[in-house]
């Protein structure tokens, strides 16, 4: 493993102005005097490639430490974070003797939690815990595929969100779930395992809003918990579902689902985006296609005594050997009636390009398409605290690619051609944190595939305000040889002031692609 450390203190955060978004469901941010400094203080540098040696970061405030899942490694790097201009690897926690990856870790007063894929990612998983020195004390089974853990803000729980992926071959499709780990008894103690499933709601009528990602599936077996985010009073969990483009409201303490909640539809004749890789570069507009938000990250805030709750709304399809959803809308056929102007819509500049989903939008089973559904948002969203959506970022985060940055719009993480991935995803918001800097909570948004991260004020959540976009990418770079800059951001922590070792807020992004961990430290100016 080659080892670089690279160390900038240059301030990168710049005020911006942002086209307006469409109606529909969404609000116009509106532009900010940047009240925040955001400064790039150092990154720890694994110098793999592509191989997700960087995904989510955990810190534990008594040794200094951030503890970075390393998915090259199957295993957990340990980084000294005491000076953050300068973060080392002081040491590494194999996991590969319990299961078949690291997914996810958490941390809380001097306990580490790590999410394990079991022997295959059908099979039940475990929870590895572990002292910030490494040494493993317990492992607890929870569901199959725990894709993300997390502890309450007291530490009397961890939670997991099972994903219950099928495999490859689509013969074996384990439910969703949550998982709830109590440690009231200690770690030393009995840890008993109670699981929130989605079966109570086999046999009812569809939330609106959501789907069922594969045609005769049940609902609890379809249910694909994502990410979790737990409320500030320990109470209650909100638990996206990505593929079902939903979220589910879990009572922690009563280890239940107690509502699942459909995210909506995005009207692309309202809101528009650019759905084509072969139209010439930047070309938004509007288009007859439903978006679904489909969420990865969400995180948990307070403003003015009410809760809410922000997600990064990425997309995601069921693609696998045996089974896949995705098909472009030229491979489609088209019901005349809905669509008159077919022959036109499928041609490669116009949405003939699009990736949309075949598991939806065939309202009668006859195999034509009345309706068409495509994955991902492209933006972000703010819900109230039963997951209800109050605010929606719409189209703007596209219009601010295509103004500043015409000639890489759309680039994927891996290469920097432009209009690339316009018929998939686009952008890709995927990591999302709230930063709390003299009492007003900010959303940092990060992009999976454009990477950066848009920063938007929420003194108001009903109307969050953008106040910069902070990017490290080097479009002029050679990502395969290291020198284009962050890729892939995937994680974001937040170290709170009275636990950093600067004494002031910081951030630290995980980005996959690129294979390092930045950390930045935000201030008030």
């Amino acid at each position: 493993m080659r080892i670089r450390h690279h160390v900038a203190a240059a301030v990168i955060a710049f005020a911006v102005a942002l086209p307006t978004a469409a109606p529909a469901q969404t609000a116009t941010a509106q532009t900010a005097t940047a009240p925040i400094a955001v400064t790039r203080l150092g990154s720890y540098e694994t110098g793999i490639y592509n191989k997700s040696a960087a995904e989510i970061a955990a810190f534990d405030a008594g040794t200094k430490r951030l503890f970075v899942v390393n998915g090259a490694a199957e295993a957990i790097d340990i980084l000294d974070i005491a000076d953050p201009k300068a973060p080392r690897m002081v040491g590494q926690v194999s996991l590969s003797a319990h299961g078949s990856g690291v997914n996810s870790v958490a941390a809380h007063g001097g306990l580490l939690a790590a999410a394990v894929t079991g022997a295959k990612k059908t099979d039940n998983g475990r929870v590895v815990f572990f002292r910030p020195d490494g040494t493993v004390l317990k492992t607890v089974e929870v569901g199959a595929l725990p894709d993300m853990v997390v502890f309450t803000p007291d530490g009397r729980y961890a939670l997991t969100a099972n994903e219950g992926e099928m495999d490859d071959e689509a013969t074996v499709d384990p439910e969703g779930s949550i998982s709830l780990i109590d440690l009231s008894g200690g770690i030393a103690g009995d840890t008993p395992v109670r699981t929130a499933d989605f079966r109570r709601f086999d046999g009812q009528p569809l939330p609106a809003g959501m789907r069922i990602g594969r045609r005769g599936n049940s609902f609890a077996r379809d249910m694909e918990p994502e990410y979790i985010a737990v409320a500030p009073d320990g109470r209650t969990a909100l638990v996206t579902l990505q593929e079902n483009n939903a979220i589910a409201v879990v009572d922690i303490a009563a280890a239940t689902v107690t509502e699942v909640v459909g995210l909506g539809w995005i009207d692309r004749r309202r809101v528009p985006f650019d759905p084509s890789d072969r139209d010439g570069g930047p070309r938004i507009g509007i288009w007859p296609v439903f978006g679904m938000n489909q969420p990865d990250t969400i995180a948990a805030f307070q403003r003015n005594g009410e809760t809410f709750y922000v997600i990064a709304n990425e997309g995601d399809s069921r693609d696998w050997k045996g089974f896949s959803e995705e098909k472009r809308v030229s491979e489609l056929k088209l019901d005349p009636a809905a669509f008159p102007n077919a022959a036109d819509l499928q041609k490669n500049d116009q949405i003939g390009r699009l990736r949309v989903t075949n598991q939806n939008g065939d309202t009668d089973g006859d195999g034509v398409f009345k309706e068409l559904y495509t994955f991902g948002g492209r933006s972000f969203s703010v819900l109230d605290a039963r997951g209800r959506m109050v605010w929606d970022s719409g189209d703007a985060f596209e219009r601010f690619i295509a103004e500043r940055f015409p000639g890489q719009f759309n680039a994927g993480h891996t290469g920097n051609a432009a209009d690339d991935r316009s018929d998939d995803k686009g952008p890709e918001p995927e990591g999302i944190a709230v930063v709390a800097v003299g009492g007003v909570p900010y959303a940092f948004v990060g992009l999976e595939r454009f990477g950066g991260m848009f920063v938007y004020s929420l003194a108001d959540p009903r109307a969050p305000a953008l106040v910069d976009y902070l990017t490290d990418r080097k479009f002029d770079g050679v990502p395969e040889r290291g020198t284009a800059g962050d890729l892939g951001p995937e994680g974001m922590l937040v170290i709170p002031a009275d636990q950093s070792p600067t004494g002031q807020v910081l951030l630290v992004v995980t980005n996959e692609v690129s294979g390092n961990t930045a950390i930045f430290e935000v201030r008030a100016r």
